[in-house]
């Protein structure tokens, strides 16, 4: 009796510890739900009173706007010159700086000029003798005639003497032939520039002997102003005439810009002033040629640019900053914040860019408020407080 007695004491206080663990596992569930409801009714509230997200937004605007194409184009110098030896000689001086402006006349080189000195000496003695002789043959002449007169000589004579005064004359126009001659080989020891320009390097130096075969032995090539050659396709020329014969002035020049290198743009436009006269069959396009000015030697022959062409007069264009458009699979769109400071996604189509700011041709309204800072931080429909900035 006893032994069964205990049994189910066991057994009664095994089910009132378990009903105990089972409600203290229910509270703590309880509790867990309760902590959990409180920390999101808290977000919530913080979320409704958090303040809307700050952006800056610029008003789209009006400006006059010259449509243009983009080329890519090469720099050439207006004047080059190969400078080469024109006699045989040491070079005894070369008067320049490899990389320095020169002017036309400024020496360059000095070849040894002892040689032709002497050449133009020895002329100069042919020339006196040649007329010496012809001085003497004149007198022979007309002592001959003299004596023909009387009978006292025959004609054959007089014609003899004629005829050595005639070639005494041919003489001394040969003498001066050669001593002209002379002289120029001696100026050709004197290289001198024949432009003005940037001269580069030197491909022989002091104690070299050069001749005409020797080749150049330097390059000038002059610098301002300068050309820039670009390619246009025949759709483009076509179009180019077009505008000019509809033009007023029908003045045919294009102005040009220029973008260097590095990305800048060069400070001084320019004005096409050729045009080639057939198509290349090769690439099916027109050469064009522009000249810039360039006092500061930015611009280098055979350097590439680019080649920003005006295409007609300016016409009024909506502009927005090119920080406001964003691609996405779908296009280009940007944000916009209305009346009530709700942002609205817009698609937009876009035209050439115009400095820092892009030409939309489809999509705004002037004066409409475009985000130009804080896009990241914000989304349709989203209720924002936006800075105004200037429309510069």
């Amino acid at each position: 009796m006893s032994t069964i007695s205990s049994s189910s004491s066991s057994s009664t206080r095994r089910r009132v510890l378990a009903t105990t663990v089972a409600a203290g596992t229910v509270s703590l569930a309880a509790a867990a739900i309760g902590a959990l409801v409180a920390i999101v009714c808290a977000g919530a509230a913080m979320a409704q009173t958090a303040p809307p997200p700050a952006v800056s937004v610029r008003p789209v605007a009006s400006r006059q706007v010259t449509a243009t194409g983009d080329f890519i184009g090469r720099v050439v110098a207006i004047d080059k010159v190969n400078v080469v030896a024109r006699i045989v000689g040491f070079i005894e001086e070369r008067n320049f700086t490899e990389g320095q402006q020169v002017k036309t006349g400024d020496l360059l080189f000095r070849i040894e000029q002892d040689t032709y000195k002497a050449a133009v000496d020895q002329q100069k003695a042919n020339l006196a003798k040649a007329k010496a002789t012809e001085a003497n043959a004149k007198v022979q002449l007309q002592r001959a005639q003299e004596l023909a007169k009387n009978r006292d000589t025959p004609q054959s004579t007089v014609d003899q003497r004629t005829a050595d005064e005639d070639a005494a004359q041919a003489d001394i126009l040969q003498a001066q032939a050669l001593l002209e001659q002379a002289q120029i080989n001696l100026g050709y020891t004197e290289i001198r520039s024949p432009i003005d320009g940037r001269i580069g390097l030197a491909a022989f130096t002091k104690g070299n002997l050069v001749q005409p075969s020797s080749g150049t032995l330097a390059t000038i090539v002059s610098q301002d102003p300068i050309y820039v050659t670009f390619q246009v396709s025949e759709r483009n020329f076509l179009a180019y005439k077009s505008r000019v014969a509809a033009s007023a002035s029908k003045d045919p020049r294009v102005t040009i810009h220029v973008r260097l290198a590095n990305g800048s743009e060069y400070p001084q436009p320019g004005l096409t002033n050729f045009t080639d006269v057939q198509v290349d069959a090769l690439t099916d396009t027109v050469t064009v040629r522009a000249t810039l000015p360039n006092p500061d030697g930015i611009l280098i022959p055979g350097g590439v640019v680019g080649v920003i062409a005006e295409r007609g007069a300016p016409q009024s264009a909506l502009v927005v900053p090119q920080a406001a458009v964003q691609l996405d699979q779908a296009g280009r769109f940007v944000l916009v914040v209305d009346a009530a400071k709700k942002v609205e996604q817009r698609r937009v189509t876009t035209g050439v860019e115009q400095g820092r700011d892009v030409v939309v041709t489809d999509g705004l309204k002037e004066g409409e408020l475009v985000i130009v800072d804080g896009i990241q931080k914000v989304r349709p429909g989203q209720v924002v407080a936006a800075t105004v900035l200037s429309a510069n």
